[in-house]
């Protein structure tokens, strides 16, 4: 989406005064028409586009860290000396510009062409990456960017080409965001690329000695490498008395279609599970105006994962926008539109959707004997125990530097950011995944970041106030912050994610 400058905002071409940018600091203004920052980094002045290519967000708001810029909304890293996105969930670029100092001014001059598509990088004779989720689309993009020019090939279980999985229980299903903006690149993308993706063809079995994948429809690939980019798969509760047709999951595009086809003909739905997805599906279903009740063996929502004091805030926010909970219950019967709960309550639905967890999809690693620890087991490169085979996404446990354990993370830009470092991996970079974990999730008009890890903690720390949706929440153990949560305070998340990596033990980076 183009934005119209705001005509009061510096004019860049006429100089901006150095001494009213400080170091670390970003402006933002506009040349010719197009919004841009102006950024400084010690002695060094950049001027870029304004919005990051994610969903937009103002880089101006965002932090400098080194020479990258970061979106305060969702953690996407470009270089502001090139513009070249770094790290996910961005895939595209963000423009360049060319400064001068003069005197006690920087002047913003031409625009730079786009830096030139890396060619001719060696690699493997083929690479075949079994998943068209979050991982799977960032390694094939990454590989083309870095210049891998060999046969790559996409197997996917899906109808659906890639899609932007996080916007299904959001925006889509809430009907604020179209149905254009959901597949994650146009189909040419993958022609002009030379992607050879292929859709409705789950893989069946894996050889690693012979190296190939056999698929479901008996075709078989040959790769030269492998990345398992397999996800997860929804839990699914059998629940006496329903039909297939009452009950529904919410993973891909066709599940979310689903739900909202038969969201513009109920009045009242049943909810079972108060995860993120849960939640999120009940606050999409509230801004079309239906009924929700959710249902969930909880005390309090997301109180395992975020603590008592978010589960409680959680609540409350729901509830004052009309969901009802029956908490510490479950479904026990449905018998037609009467949903019987544990506690005796009956409850009238037109359909229910689950959302009680997702498990690792690993059949296909385990019967090809790859070593499995609740995941497919990787190292720090996200390499499998045998070579030339790598895992990313929510089916990978690997090495977390920041814990110091091996963790298993089901995020969507975290996904995204192995498969980058995978598709690196493969082409022999060698360079250690160690980013922190980050993801979001929207309720209504509050969106919670979250940044780090923290499966257990000792002290919940907040600075701020839930109730006035401002507020930064940090998770320690042993005086050390393993998470911080964080509403209304983009900025403060960043700085909490910078200051974790920072954190790294030296020893356990290593230089490509």
């Amino acid at each position: 989406m183009v934005e119209t400058p705001d005509t009061n905002k510096p004019n860049f071409r006429s100089g901006f005064p150095i001494r009213d940018l400080r170091d670390g600091a970003m402006i933002s203004g506009q040349a010719d028409g197009e919004e841009l920052v102006l950024g400084r980094r010690g002695d060094e002045f950049f001027a870029i586009g304004a919005h990051c290519t994610h969903y937009g967000g103002p880089l101006a708001e965002g932090l400098i860290v080194d020479d990258t810029v970061r979106c305060p909304w969702h953690h996407a890293c470009f270089s502001l000396r090139d513009g070249e996105a770094l790290r996910a969930p961005a895939l595209d670029p963000v423009s360049c510009w060319r400064v001068e100092r003069l005197g006690d001014k920087i002047f913003v001059r031409e625009k730079l062409p786009p830096a030139a598509p890396k060619r001719g990088t060696g690699g493997p004779s083929s690479v075949v990456i079994v998943g068209g989720g979050a991982a799977g689309l960032a390694a094939a993009d990454m590989l083309r960017r870095e210049g891998y020019d060999g046969l790559l090939t996409i197997v996917s279980a899906d109808a659906s080409p890639p899609v932007d999985r996080p916007n299904l229980s959001k925006d889509y299903l809430a009907g604020t965001a179209q149905e254009e903006w959901v597949p994650l690149r146009p189909a040419d993308y993958y022609r002009d690329r030379q992607i050879d993706l292929l859709l409705h063809s789950p893989a069946s079995s894996l050889d690693t000695k012979n190296r190939r994948i056999v698929l479901e429809g008996g075709k078989v690939l040959e790769f030269g490498a492998l990345l398992l980019a397999t996800g997860a798969d929804p839990v699914r509760l059998p629940i006496e008395g329903a039909t297939h047709s009452q009950l529904n999951y919410l993973r891909t595009f066709a599940d979310s279609k689903a739900i909202i086809a038969k969201a513009t003909s109920a009045k009242r739905v049943v909810v079972v599970g108060a995860s993120f997805i849960g939640l999120e599906v009940a606050a999409s279903l509230r801004a079309r105006g239906i009924l929700v009740d959710v249902v969930a063996p909880d005390s309090l929502p997301l109180q395992r994962i975020m603590g008592a004091e978010i589960g409680f805030f959680i609540r409350k926010l729901h509830e004052a926008h009309g969901v009802t909970f029956h908490l510490g219950e479950t479904v026990r019967r449905v018998n037609g539109r009467s949903v019987t709960l544990t506690g005796g309550t009956t409850l009238d639905a037109d359909f229910l959707v689950l959302g009680v967890g997702v498990r690792p999809s690993l059949i296909l690693a385990e019967q090809a004997g790859l070593a499995i620890d609740r995941g497919i087991s990787v190292n720090e490169y996200l390499e499998a125990s045998v070579a030339g085979i790598f895992a990313a996404g929510d089916a990978a446990r690997w090495p977390d530097p920041h814990t110091g354990e091996r963790i298993r993370v089901e995020h969507w830009v975290v996904a995204e950011r192995q498969g980058q470092v995978a598709a690196k991996n493969i082409l022999g970079r060698r360079e250690k995944f160690d980013a922190v974990p980050f993801f979001w999730s929207q309720h209504y008009d509050v969106a919670i970041n979250y940044v780090g890890h923290a499966e257990k903690w000792e002290a919940i720390e907040i600075d701020g106030s839930l109730d006035a949706h401002d507020c930064a929440v940090a998770y320690k153990k042993g005086g050390r912050t393993l998470a911080t949560v964080t509403i209304s305070r983009d900025l403060q998340s960043l700085q909490a994610e910078a200051a974790m990596e920072a954190a790294i033990p030296p020893q356990r980076r290593e230089v490509a």
